[in-house]
């Protein structure tokens, strides 16, 4: 190929926790020490090389079986192959060996944290230390979704070092930091740099919340400490950009503020525990800020409550803004998740929201979130802009439909909408939920606002800025009134057949 590609590494998982305010006043400058070697003696024992091996099952095909790999982080990896294929061409069982990066936390206890990726579908765990000894270990509890594992090995009569955790909420962008590790296989491996930035999402699972850093981290690494200038762990290296898997100085490790939250769940449950709010939500966008007279878009967008008997969100409405969360800042619609699941199963949490554009405090409290491969968030973000694809919310409640005759031949077509009262009729026809009121869009003109925003006919329209809409004619007289007081977009409540909601913001030019 005669053009580079650009790959993530996918060393890598999520974060939580929202970082530090930022400062007004510029704090005094700590200049980077002469030498890290003093720093590096007291950690280098703590830091471990986890070994992994796997049994992978051959299969039946084959004049011409495919490659296999060379164990991972390897300095020799390409100066040789393994060959499983038999004489007759097919497959046979093969090991496959890989190499990560992981640290000690509980000398007494063998506790030793490391990337779910690095010990993903094992069959043995080794750790590795700097003296050459090599102990069993067994997991005690994972988490896919922030990739992070938590490992006992029995020390017996071998003394470990342990290193403690520091806090990543205040760590600033610019701050000196040293990654050790095993990359390539290399052990005890000591690599310095600066926070190159905070709160990177780099679409890796549901809580991306990661430190960026330009110490040099490459394939083995994973799992290994980024500590600051006081021997403190205040990352998880796990990822990193690169177009041929060696370091380019783009690498990602997850914050400690979250981590830690994690491995006392493995280490207490063998699982993570986390809060579940049961709604959904969306972004906060400049039009949806702009529609709902908004000075900004911080906040998430509540779109929909998910009906879980577990879980009291009913002072929560569709429409509202959250803005805190547990006495926490929620910039964006990623950030709220985040903050749920770090919070207390069962816990009750004071909600700040934009209600009627006035804050007002609101009471839930919070359930626990099933894990399943299709959960990625306790949350369900819904993109306003492509409609989202997420679990059944609950409509908002609108005054009865006046059927008669004459109301109900009533149509118009506005937005590049053509609406129509909801009759018995029409809710047959188009297959919409009993508990689903307001006005049908009955035709989408293509390339209008509308259609745009992937409203489609059998759509129904449940409020507009917030009041609700059961005629053509109201929908008309709310929009002329948003027009009349200057506003540029109008702020829709559609609910698909099944009544899922969602928010959708239409110009009004």
């Amino acid at each position: 190929m005669t053009c580079l590609r650009l790959l993530i590494a996918v060393f890598v998982f999520t974060g939580f926790a929202a970082g530090a305010p930022a400062q007004e006043t510029a704090a005094p400058l700590r200049k980077m020490p002469d030498s890290v070697s003093d720093l590096a003696a007291g950690l280098l024992d703590a830091v471990v090389n986890i070994s992994t091996s796997q049994t992978v099952k051959g299969t039946e095909e084959t004049e011409n079986p495919p490659d296999t790999q060379t164990p991972d982080g390897s300095p020799f990896q390409e100066l040789f192959r393994d060959f499983f294929a038999g004489k007759d061409g097919k497959q046979r069982s093969r090991t496959v060996q890989s190499l990560g990066s992981g640290f000690v936390i509980n000398a007494e206890k063998g506790l030793i944290v490391t990337n779910n990726h690095v010990i993903a579908d094992a069959d043995e765990i080794e750790v590795n230390f700097t003296d050459g000894a090599k102990l069993k270990a067994k997991l005690l509890g994972k988490d896919p979704k922030t990739d992070l594992a938590l490992l006992q090995v029995a020390p017996g009569r071998k003394k470990l070092t342990a290193v403690t955790f520091g806090d990543s909420g205040q760590v600033r962008i610019g701050d000196w930091v040293m990654a050790i590790g095993n990359p390539f296989g290399f052990g005890g491996t000591v690599t310095t740099g600066i926070v190159s930035a905070r709160n990177r999402n780099i679409n890796a699972g549901p809580y991306d919340d990661f430190i960026q850093t330009d110490a040099a981290i490459n394939r083995g690494n994973s799992g290994g400490p980024l500590f600051d200038m006081y021997g403190r762990v205040i990352g998880i290296n796990t990822a990193i950009v690169s177009p041929s898997g060696g370091s380019i100085g783009i690498g990602f490790a997850i914050p400690s503020e979250m981590a830690v939250a994690v491995i006392d769940q493995l280490q207490q449950f063998g699982e993570t525990r986390r809060g579940w709010l049961a709604i959904r939500i969306q972004p906060v966008s400049d039009e949806v800020a702009q529609a709902l007279g908004l000075p900004d878009t911080r906040g998430a967008l509540v779109s929909g409550r998910i009906a879980d008997d577990t879980v009291d969100n009913k002072g929560l409405q569709d429409g509202d803004v959250i803005i805190r969360f547990a006495g926490k800042p929620v910039k964006d619609a990623r950030t709220l998740p985040r903050i749920v699941a770090e919070s207390p199963v069962g816990r009750k949490a004071d909600v700040v929201v934009v209600r009627d554009g006035k804050e007002k405090t609101v009471q839930v409290k919070l359930g626990l979130l099933v894990e399943t491969d299709s959960s990625d968030e306790n949350t369900d973000i819904d993109d306003e802009e492509e409609g989202g694809d997420g679990k059944a919310g609950t409509v908002a409640p609108t005054p009865p439909v006046d059927t008669d005759k004459k109301k109900s031949n009533e149509k118009i077509v506005l937005l590049g909408m053509e609406l129509a009262v909801l009759t018995d009729e029409r809710r047959k026809e188009f297959s919409v939920a009993d508990d689903v009121s307001g006005v049908i869009v009955l035709d989408v003109a293509r390339g209008s606002a509308a259609d745009r925003k992937h409203i489609i006919r059998g759509n129904v329209i449940v409020d507009v800025n917030q009041e609700v809409v059961a005629t053509p004619a109201t929908v008309a007289k709310r929009i002329a009134l948003l027009k009349n007081t200057g506003r540029k977009n109008a702020l829709l409540m559609v609910a698909d057949a099944a009544g899922i909601l969602r928010f959708v913001t239409l110009q009004l030019d």
